[in-house]
């Protein structure tokens, strides 16, 4: 897991490691991915995440489904 202490996008120091739901849509079907651990800057909204937590992203996601099950 990175640690960061500035946001990348406005340099804010209000960036924090959370771990929570977080839920998306892609293309009309909603998903969560359970207690994600990524990085959220208070100030401006912008967030962060590892490799592992995109790879978590994508194994939830609808819009992996189709390529993975077409190999």
């Amino acid at each position: 897991m990175m640690h960061l202490t500035r946001c990348p996008t406005c340099g804010s120091r209000r960036i924090k490691l959370v771990r929570r739901d977080f839920k998306r849509e892609f293309r009309g079907r909603a998903y969560t991915v359970p207690k994600l651990a990524f990085h959220e800057c208070a100030a401006c909204g912008e967030k962060v995440f590892d490799p592992a937590a995109v790879r978590r992203i994508q194994s939830y996601s609808p819009a992996f489904k189709r390529s993975r099950s077409s190999t």
